[in-house]
C-alpha cells in the first residue's frame, strides 16, 4: 500500500511553504509515496509558481487516485494574499494546520506527519498557550512521555542522534526541572529510536549536567543524585547506557561511532554540537507519540522568506526519515 505523508505548511510568512514545496519536488521521483499538504492552497500555489516547480496541487477532495500531491485546508476562509511576517492570521492558521495533521494521524488517515516551521513568539502573541510543536502535538495525542530527538549527519556520513531530557526550559531552571525520571525516559526513548532506525545496537551515552560532571560534587550534585541513578536503573531494565559523561567530549566520541545516541540534559547542550556537524541535514523527531512526526531543524527565517533562497535540505531529510519510519512500522 502506498504511503500517505502529511505536511503542514507552518507559518506561511516564513520559509515553510518554500522548503515544503522544494522538498516535494526533490523527493517525488524517489518512490511512489503520496503527500497531503495541510495549509492554504493560495499561498502554496503562488509559491509553486514563483519557484517554477510545476507541481500539481489539486484540492484533496478532487484529487484522483493517480495524484501524488494534494492540498487540504481545514479553515473555512483562505488567508489574505499579503501578510506581515509573524502576523496573527498566519500564526492562527499554523496552529489549526498542526491540529488537523495530528488528528488525521490519530484517525489513521496519514502514515506520518512532517511539520514545517512555526514561530512560537508569533503564536503566543496571537493568544495561544504554546510552548512548542512537540508539546502541542503531545497534548493533542493525550500523551506526556514524549522526548525530542534531533539527528543528522556530517559530510562524511557520520551521524549524531541527540535526545533531550529537558527541552524548552530556561538555563537557570534546568537543574530544578531535571529529574531522574526525565533522564530515564530520554534514555529509554533514545534506545527505542535506535532500534526503530534498524541500527545494529542501541548504545546510549548520557551527558552530565555540570562541567566535568561536577568534579565529584565540587560544583553541582545532579550527577550522583539524579543522572547516575537513572543510568543504573536503565541498565537494570536492559538498556545499554553509559554515563554520566562530560558534555565537552561525549559528542566527539559519538560522532566517531562509540555511541549510537546521546542524551543531553538541556536544549543547547545537545543542539549546539548537532547543528555544528549537521546544520543543513538535522531533523527533529518526536519520540513517544502514537504517530510519526518529524520536522526540519530550523525556524521560520522571516529575513529570507519569499526570496526563493531557503535551503530545503533539512525538510528533505525530514521527509526521508518520515518515509523510512512509516515503511518500518508497516513491516
Amino acid at each position: 500500500m502506498t504511503r500517505l505523508i502529511g505536511i503542514t505548511l507552518g507559518d506561511v510568512t516564513g520559509v515553510g511553504p518554500e522548503v515544503a514545496l522544494k522538498a516535494l519536488a526533490a523527493e517525488l521521483p524517489a518512490d511512489d509515496t503520496r503527500y497531503l499538504l495541510i495549509g492554504d492552497a493560495g499561498w502554496a500555489r503562488r509559491m509553486n509558481e514563483r519557484l517554477g516547480l510545476s507541481l500539481a496541487l489539486p484540492p484533496a477532495d478532487d484529487a484522483g487516485a493517480s495524484e501524488r500531491v494534494s492540498i487540504s485546508n481545514p479553515l473555512p476562509d483562505s488567508l489574505p494574499h499579503e501578510l506581515a511576517a509573524g502576523s496573527a492570521p498566519a500564526a492562527n492558521a499554523a496552529v489549526a494546520w498542526l491540529q488537523e495533521g495530528a488528528r488525521r494521524c490519530l484517525r489513521g488517515e496519514l502514515d506520518a506527519l512532517v511539520t514545517a516551521p512555526v514561530n512560537k513568539a508569533a503564536i503566543v502573541r496571537a493568544g495561544h498557550d504554546f510552548v512548542g510543536q512537540t508539546e502541542f502535538l503531545s497534548q493533542i495525542a493525550g500523551v506526556d512521555r514524549t522526548v525530542m530527538m534531533l539527528l543528522g549527519h556530517d559530510e562524511r556520513g557520520r551521524w549524531l542522534r541527540v535526545a533531550l531530557a529537558t527541552v524548552h526550559v530556561a538555563v537557570r531552571d534546568v537543574a530544578s526541572r531535571l529529574t531522574l525520571e526525565k533522564v530515564l525516559l530520554a534514555i529509554q526513548r533514545a534506545a527505542e529510536a535506535c532500534r526503530e532506525l534498524g541500527l545494529n545496537r542501541a548504545r546510549v551515552a548520557v551527558c552530565g549536567l555540570n562541567p566535568h560532571c561536577g568534579e565529584g560534587g565540587a560544583f553541582g550534585d545532579e550527577e550522583p543524585r539524579l543522572i547516575a541513578p537513572a543510568v543504573a536503573r536503565s541498565r537494570e531494565m536492559g538498556f545499554d547506557a553509559v554515563g554520566p559523561l562530560s558534555g565537552d567530549t561525549v559528542f566527539h566520541h559519538a560522532l566517531n561511532g562509540a555511541y549510537d545516541a546521546v542524551v543531553a540534559m538541556y536544549h543547547d547542550q545537545g543542539l549546539a554540537p548537532l547543528k555544528a556537524v549537521a546544520f543543513d541535514t538535522g531533523v527533529n523527531w518526536t519520540l513517544g507519540l502514537p504517530f510519526i512526526r518529524t520536522s526540519p531543524d530550523h525556524g521560520t527565517a522571516y529575513d529570507i522568506a519569499g526570496r526563493g533562497e531557503a535551503n530545503p535540505s533539512s525538510m528533505i531529510a525530514a521527509l526521508r526519515l518520515a518515509k523510512q519510519l512509516a515503511q518500518g512500522r508497516r513491516r
